[in-house]
């Protein structure tokens, strides 16, 4: 490792001196992380859910391929699992590989603390991106994160904010214990807690349409009694969407149940655009730069200054969102 940053550091010297030019080529060259004068590669082990778990996820992980590139400077290895344990085996196998970098989106929050300690004792620096864990922060080197509490509060503040005489709620919630579940099924627990709402069905999804039409078919063959879908994706507001067209329940602005999702996929706010959905919270899935630029710092010898960064993200009402919104927005 040592030897690595002595390389780096002679590297980002060259590449400070090639900005001075103001070539777009050399800005691009001076944002991302090069390899050592030997020829060296970073080598980044890269832990990510599924890329077929959502629009959002394959989003993300095409922009997390696109920076880890041998042009870039990295030598990447990628594992995919939705599920905790598979994830954390993966870990010890990158640990055993020797990667430099260990790059994490976990699939639950716990159960992190033990293999994080052996890469630490390994000298393999870790970054998290897009999910928070429960493990103290001398484990990793920073974590660049959506805030998911805030995502759920912008959501149900909005939902709230509505005017509805009644607020009867089917939950569709995303893969248990993720910090993406987490934060969006918190908000609306503590307004049901509060009584502002009425949660008339909560069950998990796992990210998946089809489950969730599942669900809601459920729900409308069981005669509850509910006028909105909050799914906490938006392939899942999707397949929620697809059971009541099946019913003839008429949904989006001015109609008989209010659809929410979350991740701002082009489609999905599309929907808000003509009006067939009613809100749409954004999850920004572009955290492969950030990473770069962490790992740059990193091996110019410097800390992160921040350790746990967090993007800006908004929500979309279908009175108010534009085409502009949907080209800008839209993943």
């Amino acid at each position: 490792m040592k030897k690595k940053l002595l390389a780096a550091l002679l590297v980002g010297a060259m590449v400070l001196g090639m900005v001075g030019c103001g070539s777009k080529s050399s800005d691009a060259t001076a944002g991302s992380a090069a390899a050592s004068t030997s020829g060296d590669l970073i080598k980044v082990g890269i832990i990510n859910n599924d890329p077929n778990e959502s629009g959002y996820r394959t989003a993300n992980d095409a922009d997390m391929k696109a920076m880890f590139t041998e042009e870039n400077g990295y030598e990447a290895s990628f594992a995919y699992s939705l599920k905790n344990d598979e994830q954390i085996t993966a870990a010890q196998k990158f640990i055993q590989d020797g990667v430099d970098y260990l790059l994490l989106s976990a699939a639950d929050t716990a159960g992190w603390d033990s293999v994080l300690k052996d890469a630490q004792d390994a000298g393999i620096r870790v970054i998290l991106f897009d999910r928070t864990i429960d493990a103290d922060e001398s484990l990793y080197e920073a974590s660049i994160v959506s805030d998911m509490a805030k995502e759920g509060e912008t959501a149900v503040t909005w939902l709230k904010d509505q005017g509805l005489d009644s607020i009867n709620v089917i939950h569709i919630q995303g893969v248990m214990g993720s910090a993406a579940q987490q934060g969006r099924t918190g908000a609306l627990d503590d307004a049901a807690a509060a009584g502002d709402l009425t949660i008339v069905d909560q069950q998990t999804a796992e990210w998946n349409a089809e489950k969730a039409q599942q669900i809601v078919q459920s729900a409308i063959d069981a005669g509850k009694d509910f006028n909105v879908i909050y799914a906490e994706n938006d392939d899942m507001a999707k397949g929620a969407v697809a059971a009541l067209d099946k019913a003839n329940i008429s949904h989006g602005v001015g109609k008989d149940v209010v659809v929410m999702g979350f991740d701002c996929n082009a489609w999905a706010l599309e929907e808000l655009l003509n009006q067939n959905w009613n809100y749409d919270g954004q999850c920004n899935p572009f955290q492969a730069s950030y990473i770069d630029e962490v790992i740059k710092t990193i091996q110019d010898g410097g800390t992160p200054e921040e350790k746990v960064i967090i993007m800006e993200e908004k929500g979309f009402d279908a009175t108010t969102i534009t085409q502009d919104d949907v080209d800008k927005y839209g993943i």
